[in-house]
């Protein structure tokens, strides 16, 4: 089987026996080509199944109205509220966005980067896989003097605009509600520390721990990649504690799914026996029984402001602007998995 070739502006041409340069015209509604030639143009290059080639033509214009948007899952409640919310803003000034996803590794994110800026996008909305430490890819996105911001995982050291929640003071809210419901031994579960947001998670824990002179164990602070099996392995990991914990607070909610199992199999009462409390209010959180605590992370608003940051960024490209840092104010979700009163 033969491919079949891909029609361009040069056979349309040869079909009206027009140029090139008067095809690309019509096609662009020109007003210095006539009407009736337009309609023929247009009329041919439906016929000959013509598509455009934004790539080139972002290349010819200096602007291709596409936005890249990278994230570690798009199975998130979460990821799939900001994308919507970036593309409900953008589509509304004329601009399309690419979603690419990493599934937390860096190798893939990195490629991730290089296809956006081969695509030639104006600008690129990301947060960060759990995988990535060096930085060399996002200073890569910089050095071309495209527009770069960060929500929920972003790195200061990258000074570039970043949305996202007040992660310390989020964690020590969990803390000081577990507290408040009577519990004295709280495990964290929570990310890999190199990330900057599960840093400061692990910071506002322990630092509550401290501040309510509550026990503070290594073997009550652990590290994961936050998926649903680490939530089971942690959990497991918990149980066979000879002191097991009376609560468990956990920074993401797929995670705290894994260990809500696990608590369910054994059956240990939640919360009377162990507590629990997740992080990101996924939508199963108010379904699965027990119903699941957890912050909101205000997805919808990151979203948005994410999307507003990038128009104000392209608007004016030249002149030096104060880096956009919204940190917006997070809200607990208290559910049955961790209300004793």
């Amino acid at each position: 089987m033969t491919n079949k070739k891909k029609t361009t502006i040069k056979d349309i041409a040869s079909v009206l026996n027009i140029s090139p340069a008067a095809v690309s015209k019509a096609l662009h509604d020109d007003s210095r080509i006539s009407t009736k030639t337009k309609d023929a143009v247009k009329k041919v290059a439906k016929e000959l199944n013509y598509q455009p080639n934004h790539l080139a033509s972002a290349l010819r214009k200096g602007k291709s109205n596409l936005v890249g948007v990278i994230v570690p899952r798009t199975n998130s409640n979460f990821f799939s509220s900001v994308i919507q919310n970036i593309e409900e803003v953008l589509n509304k000034e004329g601009y399309n966005i690419i979603i690419t996803q990493s599934n937390e590794s860096y190798k893939k994110e990195c490629n991730n980067i290089d296809t956006l800026l081969f695509t030639q996008v104006d600008g690129i909305i990301a947060s960060m896989a759990n995988e990535t430490i060096k930085l060399d890819y996002f200073e890569k996105i910089k050095s071309k003097g495209i527009p770069l911001i960060l929500f929920d995982r972003g790195e200061n050291d990258l000074n570039v605009d970043y949305i996202g929640i007040n992660d310390y003071d989020s964690s020590h809210m969990i803390v000081e509600h577990l507290i408040e419901q009577g519990c004295k031994r709280i495990a964290h579960i929570g990310g890999y520390k190199h990330t900057r947001i599960f840093n400061n998670r692990i910071r506002g824990y322990v630092d509550a721990i401290k501040k309510h002179n509550l026990p503070l164990d290594n073997e009550l602070l652990l590290e994961s990649s936050l998926t649903t099996e680490d939530g089971r392995e942690k959990m497991i990991q918990l149980l066979a504690l000879k002191n097991k914990p009376d609560a468990v607070y956990i920074a993401g909610d797929y995670a705290a799914l894994g260990a809500l199992q696990v608590l369910n199999e054994q059956n240990i009462q939640i919360p009377k026996d162990i507590a629990l409390v997740g992080f990101g209010n996924e939508s199963f959180t108010a379904m699965v029984t027990p119903t699941l605590t957890s912050i909101e992370q205000h997805s919808a608003e990151i979203g948005k402001q994410a999307a507003l940051t990038f128009l104000e960024r392209v608007k004016e490209p030249f002149v030096k602007q104060i880096l956009n840092k919204v940190i917006l104010d997070a809200e607990l979700i208290i559910r049955d998995s961790s209300n004793k009163k």
